[in-house]
């Protein structure tokens, strides 16, 4: 392999979507910064999401928003490579707002983002307890749904009570995913 194509390949990796899979997606912050560090940008960050998976049909199971990351599951639309565009629209419009905020126009904001798709039951339900329950993962709370910015209050209130015990007997700590950006 070329230096050219090697570069090509490490920069561009070939994404296999699939129509209406589920998938979980992490994305970072640029070196790591907790940009996202008060209630009103970690807002910001979880309105955007929720208003572009709306717009580009994706359905949210689960997320969780934090300083300098976020990550969330959610069912694939018929059209599963509108991931991209989603994810350029929430990175573009809460980059530009908090570069506006700390007048710091032009800063590089998000780094990038991981998605894969979600292959199998156990993995989903294991994937969803992880999303839940991150922001206990990384200690900045002792109990996730008492953190507004995470869909675990929500799970909580909403989910079927079944539902609810399967997924919440699953080891979350046990999951392997990078958000050490």
């Amino acid at each position: 392999m070329t230096e050219a194509n090697w570069t090509e390949w490490a920069h561009s990796p070939n994404h296999c979507f699939v129509t209406e899979a589920l998938y979980i997606v992490t994305a970072g912050t640029y070196q790591k910064k907790g940009l996202f560090d008060s209630p009103k940008r970690l807002g910001l960050v979880l309105s955007t999401l929720m208003k572009q998976a709306n717009r580009f049909d994706w359905s949210l199971q689960a997320w969780a928003v934090l300083s300098n990351h976020y990550h969330f599951v959610a069912q694939a639309p018929e059209d599963a490579r509108s991931l991209k565009r989603m994810m350029q629209a929430v990175h573009s419009i809460t980059a530009r707002a908090v570069n506006k905020e700390d007048k710091a126009s032009g800063r590089k904001v998000w780094f990038q983002y991981r998605d894969t798709c979600i292959t199998n039951e156990k993995s989903y339900f294991a994937r969803l307890h992880y999303v839940h329950a991150n922001p206990v993962k990384h200690r900045v709370v002792a109990v996730a749904e008492s953190y507004p910015w995470c869909s675990m209050g929500w799970f909580l209130r909403e989910a079927e009570v079944g539902f609810r015990r399967t997924v919440l007997s699953f080891k979350w700590d046990r999951i392997s995913i990078e958000d050490d950006f």
